[in-house]
């Protein structure tokens, strides 16, 4: 039985269903609040970055013996998606639009690599914050915007009336 859980690597698959999870609450929520970076999006990414990470682990043992820096294939996954987060980031009429999806994409990497290196439980504890600051953080946001919010109005009148 060790064997086959050895050859068929059933401790990846927990992994990538982690990931799946994890990237799918978050995206989950993404997908409800109508953004472009939604459930397939952070899905994928946090299942790549699992899997990278799981790679990255590994791909330096030798005879049990590590050679090389594991933590190498990591850092080239931070910076893709610093590309991809980059790419979602829109300029225009004087407002910037996309930060969140971008820090979406990178914290939702962040927890694949988290996920990939074996830490689970911070994986999940992460995955379940991340959630929480979109949606409830959201609403907040909002409230607040409309504390602040300024209405500006004209009034125009006809010569001679009266202003009392």
């Amino acid at each position: 039985m060790m064997e086959v859980a050895r050859v068929l690597r059933l401790d990846l698959l927990i992994k990538l269903s982690l990931a799946v999870f994890l990237g799918g609450i978050i995206g989950f929520e993404r997908e409800l609040s109508g953004k472009p970076a939604g459930l397939r999006t952070n899905i994928l990414i946090c299942l790549g970055a699992a899997l990278l990470m799981d790679v990255s682990t590994r791909i330096g043992l030798v005879d049990g013996q590590r050679i090389g820096d594991p933590a190498r294939i990591a850092a080239q996954v931070v910076s893709g998606v610093g590309f991809l987060g980059a790419g979602t980031i829109m300029q225009g009429q004087g407002v910037v639009t996309g930060l969140t999806s971008a820090a979406t994409i990178w914290v939702v990497a962040a927890i694949g690599l988290t996920v990939g290196a074996g830490f689970y439980v911070e994986a999940l504890g992460a995955g379940l914050l991340v959630t929480f600051v979109l949606a409830a953080l959201g609403r907040f946001e909002i409230y607040v915007r409309r504390l602040r919010r300024r209405v500006t109005a004209t009034i125009r009148t006809r010569v001679g009336t009266p202003t009392e």
